[in-house]
């Protein structure tokens, strides 16, 4: 692993494989608001359960990474729940459900891509040129979009509406917090295989979706609770295979 600088320099072949990261870290995040907005937290979070799919499938048809068919076996289950948790959800609406599937589809590529580019530069470095190609290309949209009305009425109604404070308060720390929890999910990244990386995801979003039901009180229907506990088990499946296979090839290595 390279050591660890902010001033680590980049060249023009990591740029251009590092703007379509970019793009993709800049779509996936936008996208999960719209759809945070849209419909429940613990929907969103089901929905993007389906992550580890998207992500087999491109480790597989992008980068050529013969995944075993029990492996695919175990993915089935989360596809079968999040299918259930969708038909009966009680917040359901297609702008929340087609943002997340976008979200989950940005965040595969960018996954795959950003573990190509670690090859020549640190997790740290990578997350640091991504994310600020990504506000260059984040600020035009947001001026264009959201610019006039969130001069005219956004900041003094959400002001007026908590104080400034608080406004102020808020904004940092969730801002700090988001920052913190991408930058540790690149470092991890780093370390494993993208596959890996996005069942861990899944798992964190199990805590998500608990709290997000005990906290705001969400009410989801008997069939998106079974379809859930369905795509969570099917994660644990996954999880339980990988393992077995990881021991397999240390113990093959060691022989």
């Amino acid at each position: 692993m390279t050591e660890l600088s902010f001033l680590q320099p980049i060249d023009s072949k990591l740029l251009k494989l590092l703007i379509p990261v970019a793009v993709c870290h800049a779509l996936g995040h936008v996208t999960s608001n719209v759809s945070f907005a849209a419909v429940a937290v613990s929907f969103t979070h089901t929905i993007k359960a389906l992550e580890p799919f998207f992500n087999a499938a491109a480790s597989q048809f992008i980068l050529g990474q013969q995944l075993p068919l029990t492996l695919w076996l175990s993915l089935a289950p989360v596809v079968i729940g999040v299918s259930m948790a969708s038909l009966t959800e009680l917040s359901f609406n297609w702008t929340g459900f087609i943002s997340a599937m976008i979200s989950n589809i940005s965040f595969t590529y960018r996954s795959i891509y950003s573990k190509k580019a670690m090859t020549d530069m640190d997790s740290t470095n990578i997350y640091a040129y991504i994310s600020i190609i990504a506000l260059f290309v984040c600020i035009p949209p947001a001026i264009i979009v959201e610019g006039p009305q969130l001069i005219k009425h956004g900041l003094s109604d959400a002001i007026s509406k908590v104080g400034m404070v608080k406004f102020i308060s808020d904004l940092f720390w969730v801002g700090m917090f988001y920052h913190l929890y991408n930058q540790l999910a690149t470092n991890t990244l780093e370390r494993v295989a993208p596959l890996t990386h996005a069942v861990g995801n899944v798992l964190k979003r199990v805590f998500v979706i608990g709290f997000s039901i005990l906290a705001f009180g969400n009410k989801i229907s008997t069939q998106t609770g079974i379809g859930t506990v369905i795509a969570i088990a099917g994660v644990a499946a996954y999880s339980y295979i990988k393992a077995q296979m990881e021991e397999e090839k240390r113990q093959m290595k060691a022989a």
